[in-house]
């Protein structure tokens, strides 16, 4: 029997733990068969990778720029990918290419984990495919009304579709014009780069910004400096490595069809940030 395998596609992806993540949970599972890697993709290459890929491939994981890319190359999307417009997860099952999205079960995870409830003024920053999902996983707590911080709304117009769908009222603030700092927020979700956080984390250091609880979906290097700044004015901070765990571990039992060890996957990424010097 052909071993089977699987990898995670992005540009660029050296960095990527899922690797780690992934293998880690299938050595786990017993899956001594399976295989996990890092593969360098961009938009314009997707199409053609697809193509080359037979029926030992399980299935892939996608991050950027790759996430919205893929939809129309794609057999079936599941509603919740379709809804976000953005799928991280394909899988690979009669000949067809499947769409999933676990980032938006893998932040609500995280959020329930660390105890936090978004409840009143949540606001997101970006407005890309995880912004997207982070919407979905704010809706799917109750809340209807986010605000979301960019730099150019005209970029934002897939991210208010998406609002559209999922039935959530968007108001759009200037992420360069310090308009965060109005009020204080319940639930900050960052979704941009770390390079591009200083001014908001500015904004923290001085007082001018507060929440209750940021969420930033960086993890490497970490702290990000809006998660230090945070962290240093007392707000609750969840770690991008959290989500990234859960929404691995969605990827994990959708290719096997078998439960993730969670736990033993999160053990092996801070093993292997710890190896790269990224104590935590």
């Amino acid at each position: 029997m052909a071993a089977t395998r699987a990898a995670v596609l992005g540009a660029p992806i050296a960095h990527s733990l899922s690797p780690v993540l992934h293998t880690a949970a299938y050595r786990a599972l017993g899956f001594t068969d399976w295989s996990y890697q890092a593969i360098e993709c961009d938009e314009a290459r997707l199409p053609g990778l697809l193509a080359t890929l037979g029926p030992d491939w399980a299935g892939l994981s996608l991050t950027m720029p790759l996430k919205r890319a893929v939809l129309p190359l794609l057999d079936r999307i599941e509603p919740l990918a379709a809804t976000v417009g953005a799928a991280n997860t394909v899988i690979l099952k009669g000949g067809q290419w499947l769409g999933f999205n676990t980032d938006v079960a893998g932040l609500a995870a995280a959020l329930r984990a660390a105890d936090i409830k978004p409840e009143g003024n949540v606001v997101v920053l970006g407005g890309g495919a995880t912004a997207c999902s982070a919407l979905a996983a704010v809706r799917e707590s109750g809340t209807a009304d986010v605000t979301v911080a960019v730099r150019a709304q005209s970029r934002a117009e897939p991210l208010r579709t998406v609002a559209a769908r999922l039935g959530v009222t968007v108001r759009f603030a200037d992420l360069a014009a310090g308009s965060l700092a109005s009020r204080p927020w319940d639930v900050l979700i960052s979704t941009i780069p770390g390079t591009a956080e200083a001014g908001v984390a500015r904004l923290v250091t001085t007082g001018e910004l507060t929440a209750r609880a940021v969420v930033d979906v960086g993890y490497d290097p970490w702290p990000t400096p809006l998660a230090a700044a945070a962290a240093a004015a007392g707000s609750a901070v969840i770690s991008g490595y959290e989500l990234l765990v859960h929404q691995a571990a969605g990827q994990v039992e959708l290719m096997t069809g078998r439960q993730a060890p969670v736990a033993v996957m999160r053990a092996a990424g801070l093993a292997e940030l710890d190896r790269r010097g990224n104590s935590r």
